[in-house]
């Protein structure tokens, strides 16, 4: 059978045996290269329709590139080019891979093509699994415009990481609320953590990062010198080895999961230092992309930036790869309207000071300057 457009043609000989045709193969395949169609192929004995001699189908061979046979097919493949210029035009104004253009044709993507699945929370959700956007952090910061994010918020956690806290209720004082729902006395109860204080989220992000390793005991404990700190030999192996390709910080920690109110969805970064410039690479396990990977963006980000500074280096680029990407069945609609607006130009970035150690800085060495975002769009947090 050979598939000549939308038309499939069965090729016997006159005494109906099925016959290879090696030469009307090729000419055939030529014959679709020159007419761009996208389709030529040889099934023997798939197909019981359209059953004609070999002439017939030679003849075929000699129909104008203007036939009625594939015209629907060029005009689709012509309405595809269009549409992928349009695309290539719209990042090219935005600059090279540098706008949020990325993170929005994510989230159509989930929605339109994501496969639905229940999920821990019993929310449901859309999903895909692995997908990578880049984003430009030079003489620019990715702080989503499409919507108002959260500034304040993923400095203080930063800070609140950098600082290897476990008490949610540190936060919850700053006025950043981001974890208390589990941290609350219901989530830890829930859990089994009956016996732990209410706000103590176990040994988290900044409890891996500052003393991976250390035995957990509770939020109050001091860790001095406990465990390895993997923050610190990040930026120790940047200044004296930055070629190496180890530089690397994880929060996954199997030994300790079953102790944390949330197992890390940020889970292991790298970082890569070229020409001057300092750039990270996040593996993210489990991405909400409605509420929690803009605030994942934006917090990376910042701490390239910070490492930048203290290392002497310039920030480079910020690449998020995304394992279970997903959106939430009641996110979907408010995500679409984030869809619609225009998106404006990134804000830029300045550290007020110069700071020498990754514990010295303040949320007030930090000024996020012409920030010109849409309206914020509320969504709820799948708990």
């Amino acid at each position: 059978m050979f598939c000549l457009g939308d038309i499939s043609i069965k090729v016997f000989e006159k005494s109906t045996k099925l016959a290879p045709f090696p030469k009307l193969t090729r000419d055939l395949e030529m014959c679709s290269q020159k007419r761009g169609v996208s389709c030529i192929t040889f099934h023997p004995g798939r197909c019981t329709s359209n059953i004609v001699a070999p002439e017939t189908v030679i003849s075929l061979l000699q129909m104008p590139a203007t036939s009625d046979i594939h015209t629907g097919e060029m005009q689709r493949d012509a309405a595809c080019d269009n549409a992928e210029k349009q695309a290539a035009e719209r990042r090219n104004k935005s600059g090279f891979l540098c706008d949020e253009r990325g993170y929005l044709d994510l989230v159509e993507h989930i929605i339109q093509n994501g496969g639905r699945k229940g999920d821990r929370t019993g929310t449901g959700v859309v999903s895909v699994f692995g997908a990578q956007v880049r984003y430009c952090l030079r003489d620019q910061f990715p702080l989503l415009t499409t919507k108002r994010v959260f500034w304040k918020g993923i400095l203080e956690e930063l800070l609140w990481f950098i600082k290897g806290s476990t008490n949610a209720k540190e936060l919850s004082d700053k006025g950043v609320r981001i974890w208390d729902a589990n941290g609350s006395r219901a989530f830890l109860d829930k859990l089994g953590f009956t016996d732990r204080e209410e706000g103590d989220l176990g040994p988290v992000y900044g409890f891996q990062w500052r003393h991976f390793g250390a035995e957990y005991k509770d939020m109050h404990t001091d860790y001095t010198g406990q465990g390895v700190d993997q923050l610190q030999k990040v930026i120790d192996t940047i200044r004296k080895n930055p070629e190496d390709r180890r530089i690397i910080m994880c929060a996954w920690n199997p030994k300790d999961l079953p102790l944390m109110a949330l197992p890390p969805c940020h889970a292991l970064c790298q970082f890569y230092v070229c020409d001057g410039e300092l750039s990270c690479q996040l593996y993210q396990r489990s991405a909400d992309m409605g509420l929690g990977v803009p605030f994942n963006i934006a917090s990376y980000a910042l701490l390239t930036y910070m490492i930048a500074h203290i290392t002497g280096l310039k920030p480079g680029d910020f690449v998020h790869t995304l394992g279970d990407a997903h959106v939430y069945v009641n996110h979907i609609e408010p995500l679409k309207e984030q869809l619609l607006r225009e998106i404006r130009s990134f804000p830029t970035m300045k550290i007020k000071r110069k700071v020498e150690s990754i514990d010295d800085f303040q949320a007030d060495d930090f000024e996020i300057c012409d920030y010109n975002p849409h309206p914020a769009i509320k969504m709820q947090m799948a708990v």
